[in-house]
């Protein structure tokens, strides 16, 4: 049925297209013969075909502009008048004359252009006899389209300020007039559109209908255009005639175009100083029509307004454009009580971006639009609708883009309540772009206060919220999450000990409250945010009574001890060893020796009862032996008690191998090398001997295990710790030791049980070369080695 009836369109659009050829062919032949009588009878026939009402307004465009064509033609014939004989008053009769009311308005339009130009009457009472006369013509798409003839043609002939046709004082209210009279009874026309054809065609005649918008809105352009429409007559003339069409015509479609229409055309400067009663028109539209969208275009135009000169601000604040706005908007959604919620949303969020750029300063402004957001929220469940959503995380963003500062939002009341009202999802988009706002611009928070509203805005980072577990989570996810967390926490810094104290009690309470799964990720950072302090405050030393506790070493070693105390619990026990032995470090850096003990005490513990994986094991004792050994306030009897717990700890490994280079390492904590450090030769001995009978143990089972001996590796190894302490002066490592060893190795690559290893025999090919250097190098050296034989 729909494609007969465009194909009977077509149909009739190419008969109308043929007759208008038809007539105007003759009509040309009486042009061409200046023969008035039949250039009319001709032009009326040609423009009768513009009075069918079998087409759509698309195919009637068509029609039109072919009938345009020749009119144009026409109204040159009728200038002048030496072809024709016949003055133009008398031709502005005569065409009154034609048969039907539409080819004779067409003609009366035309002539009437012929007329205001030739002066021989005042322009505005041919303007006001032709808009009168149109009224003639009722039919919606033949009268709109007429009416836009009649603007078309007239459009450089108004009374105007400065034109030729202007007339008396009152020559511009006339043209405005005009143009108003038109407008008027082309909306209507437009309008009443809607009302033709039956219902299963409305959407399709809609959509027609919005293709004939521009006609109606050029008429605006048109008054813009206008040099005599100053801000006093457009305030109080021409904006209230067309907000009170506007407003009347109760049309949807007709409402949003025009009201975009004012705020397009019409200069910025208009608007705000108009802005209430362009805004008191709001409320009074259809609730369906898309306010939100009219509202913010007309914000953004204003803000950009204001951002183009500085001296345009004082006019802001004169006529207080933000008070006027944000009355408007919530009158605006008190009206439209079907309003969804993301449109309500979605207007707080234009006004949000205008307050940001035209009253940057005004942090109560930006709290109040946050707060009327949370006034339409509240009483509400959660949002779900994800566009809602969506607009309320850009509500958030806003102020974080501009001022680049995220004290300047942790300064407003209304922000973590806005927040609120995000489900738990949403809750940690937003709480993750907070964080990376921060970490971009390398933001310092640096007060508790400070830090405590900030954990409260990232809270569905920080901690289960409602019951959600965490076991619920995308493991990747997760520790993407926490390790954002983890980067935040190192950002948190006050230059003021006690602050700063402050800012890692704060830190610490709300990291305990976050759950076992998440400490792993938020306790290291805390503990070296702390550690920094401690190393700030380094020689420092107080008591820890009282209720306003000093920042001091000790008290900081406290609470570093409980902190870790609780990662027992996830268990981490590798994790909380280190930090430890981080922990026992700075307190000898602090010269803090029972503090450091009872650090060394808990990581031996942990080792203990805690690290049962042999990797792991390993690991541990190498980090316990090398912060052993760079440790320097313990005293003689604390110092051997952990020393003998390290070498025994070696010496109990699972695999010979590691056993072996624990132990060889434990050998530097016998010989430290500074002024004051311990120089045990004969303990480093024992050690480098013990390691040797290891590795000849190592080798024995390898022959046992596999027939033949292992790599000589270790061998080569602790050769390498026999040439250090040689070097750095130990008289229980002599040459003939080194010789010795030199030997064993050589003998063990060249047995017959030996296998070949590459590493091996590069690693000792590469120490005999070392100590060929060292022996011809010269000096004191070179004679140190001068016994050993390669």
């Amino acid at each position: 049925m729909m494609l007969d009836g465009m194909e009977d369109e077509d149909k009739w659009l190419a008969e109308g297209i043929a007759g208008i050829q038809h007539n105007a062919f003759y009509m040309h032949r009486a042009l061409d013969a200046n023969n008035l009588r039949e250039v009319l009878k001709y032009s009326a026939q040609m423009l009768s075909e513009l009075r069918t009402s079998k087409l759509s307004p698309h195919k009637y465009y068509e029609l039109y502009m072919r009938a345009f064509d020749e009119l144009k033609k026409l109204e040159m014939f009728f200038k002048d008048e030496s072809r024709h004989g016949v003055s133009v008053v008398d031709l502005y009769e005569l065409v009154q004359h034609a048969g039907n009311i539409l080819p004779r308005l067409y003609l009366l339009c035309t002539v009437g252009s012929v007329y205001i130009k030739s002066k021989e009457a005042p322009a505005k009472d041919v303007l006001k006899d032709l808009v009168e006369m149109c009224l003639g013509v009722q039919h919606p798409i033949r009268g709109l389209f007429l009416r836009s003839y009649l603007a078309q043609v007239s459009r450089d002939k108004l009374p105007d300020i400065g034109s030729e046709y202007e007339g008396d004082a009152d020559t511009v209210m006339d043209a405005v007039e005009f143009v108003l009279q038109n407008f008027t009874e082309m909306n209507k026309l437009w309008v009443r559109l809607q009302l033709q054809g039956p219902g299963r065609l409305r959407e399709k005649l809609e959509k027609e209908r919005s293709e004939l918008r521009d006609l109606v809105g050029k008429n605006l352009h048109v008054l813009s255009q206008i040099e005599g429409v100053d801000l006093e007559m457009y305030k109080d003339t021409v904006l209230p005639r067309v907000l009170e069409q506007i407003v009347n015509c109760k049309d949807e479609l007709a409402q949003y175009y025009l009201m975009d229409c004012i705020i397009q055309v019409f200069p910025d400067e208009y608007h705000l100083q108009t802005l209430e009663t362009l805004l008191s028109a709001c409320p009074q539209l259809q609730p369906t029509v898309d306010i939100k969208t009219v509202l913010s275009q007309l914000m953004d135009r204003l803000s950009n307004y204001a951002v183009s000169s500085t001296d345009v601000l004082p006019e802001f604040l004169q006529v207080e454009a933000f008070a006027k706005l944000s009355s408007a908007i919530g009158r605006v959604i008190e009206a439209q009580v079907d309003m969804p919620i993301v449109g309500a949303i979605s207007l707080y969020v234009s006004l949000l971006t205008f307050t940001l750029r035209v009253h940057p300063d005004r942090l109560d402004y930006v709290d109040q639009v946050l707060g009327a957001c949370v006034k339409k929220l509240s009483g509400k469940p959660k949002l779900e609708d994800n566009r809602a959503k969506k607009q309320v995380v850009a509500l958030l963003s806003a102020p974080l883009d501009k001022y680049n500062d995220i004290v300047m939002a942790l300064m407003l009341s209304n922000y973590p309540r806005v927040m609120d009202h995000l489900d738990n999802e949403t809750n940690k988009v937003m709480a993750i772009v907070i964080i990376q706002s921060i970490m971009k611009n390398n933001t310092c928070i640096s007060t508790a206060d400070q830090v405590e509203v900030l954990f409260e805005l990232i809270k569905g980072l920080m901690k289960d919220l409602d019951g959600t577990a965490v076991d619920e989570l995308d493991e990747e996810d997760f520790k993407e999450e926490q390790n954002s967390v983890a980067r935040l926490l190192h950002m948190l810094y006050n230059d003021d000990p006690e602050e700063m104290l402050k800012i890692i009690c704060t830190m610490k309470k709300n990291i305990m409250d976050g759950g076992s799964k998440r400490l792993p990720f938020t306790v290291p950072p805390l503990i070296f945010s702390a550690l920094r302090l401690i190393r700030r405050l380094q020689g420092q030393d107080g008591d820890v009574a009282g209720e306003e506790v000093p920042a001091t070493p000790k008290r900081i070693f406290q609470i570093l001890n409980q902190t870790i105390e609780a990662l027992s619990t996830v268990p981490t026990p590798e994790l909380a060893l280190r930090l430890y032995l981080q922990c026992a470090e700075a307190a000898n850096d602090c010269d803090l020796e029972p503090v450091a003990y009872e650090f060394f005490t808990q990581a031996f513990v942990l080792y203990e009862e805690e690290v049962a994986d042999s990797k792991a094991q390993v690991t541990a004792i190498h980090l316990i032996i090398g912060t052993l050994q760079r440790m320097n306030v313990f005293g003689v009897e604390n110092r051997d008690t952990l020393t003998h717990k390290a070498t025994g700890y070696s010496a109990k490994l699972l695999k010979k191998p590691d056993q072996c280079r624990a132990v060889y390492a434990c050998s530097h904590l016998f010989w430290v090398d500074d002024q004051d450090g311990i120089k045990d030769g004969e303990r480093v001995l024992l050690c480098l001997k013990r390691a040797l009978r290891i590795a000849s143990a190592a080798q024995q089972m390898s022959n046992v295990t596999r027939g033949s001996s292992g790599p000589v590796t270790l061998y080569v190894e602790i050769l390498n710790k026999y040439l250090y302490f040689f070097e750095k002066g130990n008289p229980q490592i002599t040459s003939a030791a080194i010789q010795g060893l030199l030997e064993l190795i050589t003998t063990e690559m060249q047995s017959d049980s030996a296998a070949p290893n590459t590493v091996s025999d590069a690693f000792f090919a590469s120490t005999q070369r070392y100590i060929q250097f060292q022996k011809q190098k010269g000096g004191v050296m070179s004679e140190k080695y001068d016994s050993v034989k390669v």
